[in-house]
């Protein structure tokens, strides 16, 4: 009856908490004005720094100290993190929360507003915060909506969400023309979205072609900036370009970018949002379940067996492009989540990343790209206090990130395995 309870909670749930909102109404009450302290012994606070024998002090849903001259006589301590990597919860700049599998057990895509569809909605959200995610960015669908409100307000246990609503698709003229573009932004911003998605290239299963002239990207990404909101195009080859010269905020893929392209969204501090293996990898793992589906040939997955490869080289070349700024993302589907830290371990290994680059990213760059510095990302006083920890060290064995043993967002612990607990459930701790 809870689990019912729950879900019809989250269909039913009125939108409010986009408009540029932020940070949310955050979950249980409980949690709003408890003191935590937490020793670890290794801290990485987000901004690639290594913080020895730390207490961090959480004073209801912020950190309110990080202390790293410990006195002898310092008070109790919640939970004890010595021996683990404690480190901000991870934030993924791209999944699709709300993709899953239907009753036959085939891609069903963003899937609906059906009992089904939302405890599969709200399965994924769990299993995501469990995997250490504490932030994602689900771009885009309508029902990431409900999903996100019933979340902030304490309804579901889930990541933070960003959504963007409804996507831009490009089709040419078809789109429409600059003003009607500039009317569909509006749109979405009405409509309560974080960001504006828009796809400016076929997918890359279809060649990467371009579906959007200049001029359309000019008025989408401008118009955006005039509503507050940031631009993430789903770009390959020409579009590439075409979205860093339009201003827009975040290429999302990137496969066939060239180095004077990447170059060039240096130049204007445009962030680039690679996928290095894990969303190919789940494609290839899932085939059956894909396969048939509408935009799932054949010949799709043949070509991306050949795209994996491509995609590691744009990683390679990306790390080797001075003040280029790559933040994490995964692009999870079904399959995939939970599974979203694997693209760490894709990045090191394939893409050459150095291991604490690769952590920054979904810490602090990735904040700094979502303009949510001030808020997530870093363990620092004044933010929120996100905070998982890992059975490992990352820097030293990138697979680490598979063994997150404990999990805070908000000052709401919902996981603590580190000591043999038992993982709480919607922020009621063990």
């Amino acid at each position: 009856m809870r689990s019912a309870k729950i879900v019809a909670g989250f269909l039913g749930l009125a939108s409010v908490c986009g408009m540029g909102q932020r940070v949310c109404a955050q979950a249980p009450a409980a949690g709003k004005n408890k003191r935590i302290v937490i020793a670890a012994s290794t801290v990485l606070d987000g901004k690639g720094k290594v913080l020895r024998d730390a207490r961090i002090v959480v004073e209801g849903e912020k950190i309110a100290a990080v202390e790293t001259k410990i006195d002898k006589g310092a008070g109790p301590v919640d939970y004890d993190l010595r021996g683990l990597t404690v480190l901000p919860g991870w934030i993924d700049a791209h999944a699709h929360i709300t993709w899953n599998f239907g009753k036959d057990g085939k891609n069903a895509g963003m899937g609906g507003t059906s009992q089904e569809d939302a405890y599969q909605s709200a399965s994924n959200a769990w299993v995501t915060l469990m995997a250490g995610f504490t932030t994602i960015q689900s771009l885009g669908a309508a029902n990431d909506i409900p999903l996100r409100d019933a979340i902030a307000k304490g309804k579901l246990a889930g990541p933070r969400i960003l959504t963007a609503v409804e996507p831009l698709f490009g089709q040419g003229e078809k789109t429409g023309t600059p003003e009607e573009i500039r009317a569909f932004v509006r749109k979405q911003k009405q409509a309560s979205a974080d960001a504006i998605k828009i796809f400016a290239s076929q997918s890359i299963r279809q060649g990467g072609g371009m579906t959007l002239s200049q001029e359309q990207l000019n008025a989408a990404c401008d118009e955006a900036k005039k509503q507050g909101l940031r631009t993430l195009v789903h770009a390959y080859k020409d579009a590439v370009r075409a979205a860093t010269l339009a201003g827009c905020t975040e290429i999302e893929h990137g496969t066939l970018a060239t180095d004077d392209d990447l170059k060039l969204m240096a130049e204007k501090g445009t962030y680039l949002d690679p996928q290095a293996g894990l969303i190919i990898e789940n494609y290839l793992l899932h085939k059956e379940q894909y396969l048939g589906t509408p935009g799932y040939t054949e010949e799709g997955f043949a070509a991306m067996e050949k795209i994996l490869p491509m995609n590691h080289e744009l990683v390679q070349r990306a790390v080797k492009t001075p003040g280029l700024k790559m933040v994490f993302g995964t692009d999870a589907v079904a399959g995939a989540h939970g599974r979203n830290a694997e693209e760490f371990i894709d990045r090191v290994r394939d893409g050459g990343v150095d291991p604490m680059a690769a952590m920054v990213s979904a810490n602090s760059l990735g904040a700094e790209a979502m303009g949510m510095a001030d808020v997530i990302g870093t363990i620092s006083p004044g933010l929120q206090a996100d905070i998982i920890a890992l059975d490992g060290d990352p820097l030293k064995d990138i697979t680490a990130v598979r063994r997150v043993v404990f999990v805070m967002k908000g000052g709401v612990v919902y996981k603590n395995v580190a000591r043999g607990a038992i993982p709480a459930y919607a922020g009621v701790q063990p």
